[in-house]
Order: C-alpha cells, then structure tokens, then sequence
C-alpha cells in the first residue's frame, strides 16, 4: 500500500528533477554558487536573532568603553567581536546580520508592491486598449522621465517631514511606497506588451465567444502566459531595490536610525573611514554587495533558462 501511494510522489520528484529549468541550473556553476550565496544571507537575515552573536539594537548591552575596536585577527582586537564594533560598540556581525534582515524585508516588500501594482495595471492596458491604453502609457513615460532615485528621495524626505514622529511601521511603510513609486512602471510596460499579442490569440478568442468575463479571461488565460518575464524581471529588481533603499539609507531619508540597515551601516562608517576604522564601512558594504550580485546572477541565469532561443 505505501509503495503504490509514494510511487506518485516519486515520479513527479523525478519529472521535476530532470526539467529543463532544473536542469539548467544543476549544470550552471554560477546559478548554483549565486544560490548559494543567496540562501546563506536570506538564512542568516531570516534567523538573525538566533544567528547573530549580539543584539545590536539592545541598548543595555552595548558597551561604549568597546567602541570601534578592529576585527579579531588585528592587534587591538577581541574575539568577542569578530568584524570589530562602530562607534557605539554594537558588533560589526551582529549590525550587518540585522541590517541585512531590514534591507532585503524592505527590497523584497517594494518588489512585490510592485509587480501587483503594475501587473494589473499593464495586464487592463494591453487587454482593454483604446484610451485605457493610451492613458496609462503616458503615465508611464511621465514616471520614467523622471530618474528613479530623485522620485524615492523625494516621497522620502516628504514622508519624514508629514510624520516626523512615525514609528517604524510607518517610516518602512513610506521608504517601501517611496521605492515602488517608479519601480512598477517596467512591469505594465512588459506585461502590456506581452498582453497585446495574447488577446489576439485563438484560445483567447474562443473564451470571449463562448462568453467569459473579461476580467476572467485576464485573471485565468492571459496572466499566466505573460508572468515569464515578470519573474525574471522581479528577480532582477530585488538587487535595484535593495541598492536604492542604501541609497537612501546612506543619505539619511532611508530606514529609521533605531534600525539601521546596511546603507545605514555604510553612512556611519563613512565618517570614520579615512581614521583608520575601515571595517565600520567595508563589511556592510561587502554584504550588500554580496546580496546584489547574488541576486543579479540568479536573475541572468533565469532569463536565459526561460529564453527559448537559448535552450
């Protein structure tokens, strides 16, 4: 009996072990290394209080007679620090651990903002046409005329000076809004275009014919055909997510102070880096760094692994 009900199970292991898309990525030393790269840094983000050796945001622990000592191996230095401590005396590790836990939370929400944003919006465009169509567009090419990182900035510094005592629910909700503002334009102008060659197709057709609701057929015939590149894309735009939210960490409009993320990290050690304190700035941004290319070569992996010109 147990070896007739596993038997399914086995073979649809088996099926999705041998697909080209897992395929693809056994045989890719970079896709595999990328992942690994990246499960490592969402393991330690995702589990950082039990990871992390310290509590950098535990005020009673900190210890600021321990301020900026270097790293372990360097003379000077403790092995109850291994990274070294900032000017407060928060541990360098424990900082970038918890700092890269807020980066990706708020890289991956805005991302997902996003794509439900401007999936729906371009999916309508492309399906609807006509002045739907056109308005819509126009909307786009006025946000993109714009550089992305002024358009954050500027919903940034406009949140902070509305809610000058927000907590920091509120300050991730307006950094978050502030990063999607401009960033879901790329996925109504994909989705739209991957939309006008759908409707005309023949199964499109016969469910229109047949009689079911446009909103239907959009939810239940064209979405799934056109999500391809939005899953590349999204991938993709995680890493630009992250870097813009350092961005405006680093200038100050970013997460809150209380919970500092790595562009955060980097500003603060960016005053003592010509002291000599250098590890307060190079391990923060040899985690984003890390991070961003992690997540770049995944994305180029997938979108040549989802081109079928390639395969």
């Amino acid at each position: 009996m147990s070896d007739t009900s596993t038997a399914p199970a086995t073979a649809a292991v088996a099926r999705w072990w041998n697909s080209d898309l897992v395929h693809s990525f056994r045989t890719s030393p970079v896709a595999v290394g990328a992942a690994l790269i990246a499960f490592v840094c969402l393991f330690c983000a995702a589990f950082a209080p039990w990871v992390a050796p310290h509590n950098p945001f535990d005020l009673s622990t900190l210890e600021l007679s321990d301020a900026r000592l270097p790293p372990a191996w360097m003379e000077l230095g403790s092995a109850k620090y291994p990274l070294g401590t900032d000017d407060q005396g928060r541990d360098i590790l424990s900082a970038v651990i918890f700092g890269a836990r807020i980066s990706l939370v708020v890289g991956l929400a805005s991302v997902l903002l996003s794509v439900l944003v401007g999936v729906s919006l371009g999916l309508v465009a492309g399906f609807r046409g006509g002045w739907v169509d056109a308005a819509l567009m126009r909307l786009c090419d006025v946000m993109l005329s714009f550089p992305a990182i002024l358009v954050a900035l500027l919903i940034a510094g406009v949140g902070r000076a509305l809610f000058p005592n927000a907590t920091e629910g509120l300050a991730f909700g307006v950094l978050i809004l502030s990063i999607s503002l401009t960033g879901w334009v790329q996925y109504a102008r994909t989705v739209r275009g991957s939309t006008l060659v759908e409707r005309n197709k023949e199964y499109v057709q016969a469910a229109r014919v047949t009689g079911v609701a446009p909103l239907r057929i959009m939810r239940r015939h064209v979405l799934p055909n056109v999500m391809g590149p939005v899953l590349v894309l999204a991938t993709i735009q995680v890493a630009t997510a992250i870097i813009t939210e350092a961005t405006l960490s680093f200038l100050g409009v970013g997460s809150p102070p209380t919970a500092p993320s790595l562009g955060t990290l980097i500003r603060i050690g960016n005053n003592y880096l010509f002291s000599g304190e250098w590890w307060i700035t190079v391990f923060p941004g040899a985690m984003l760094v890390l991070i961003a290319l992690s997540v770049n070569l995944l994305g180029d992996w997938l979108r040549d692994a989802l081109n079928p010109r390639l395969r």
